[in-house]
């Protein structure tokens, strides 16, 4: 893979993330102060889209989310449906090439 491709998956991964890690600490944060919250399949948009290594931070370090099974479930599905996802794209571009 070029560098300057990998330097922007790598910079994609992170913003994605950070964002993904600060959505799950509002969401706690509105959680706490019974206030309007972030709906879980946003927090699963964000995580199927990238931002999965943020979330699985918050959950640790944040306690959030962590305890609910179906969640859980639904959280490593799309950690799993990424990497297919991402690998099968990977996949194709290789065999693309000449």
């Amino acid at each position: 893979m070029d560098t300057k491709i990998l330097l922007q998956v790598a910079g994609s991964y992170f913003a994605l993330s950070l964002l993904s890690f600060v959505a799950y600490a509002i969401d706690k944060s509105a959680a706490r102060k019974g206030e309007w919250r972030i709906s879980e399949n946003n927090l699963h948009l964000l995580d199927f889209l990238g931002g999965w290594p943020g979330g699985w931070l918050a959950q640790k370090f944040l306690r959030h989310k962590s305890s609910k099974p179906a969640f859980q479930r639904i959280y490593w599905v799309t950690v799993v449906l990424h990497c297919c996802l991402l690998y099968t794209s990977d996949a194709a571009d290789d065999s693309l090439r000449v």
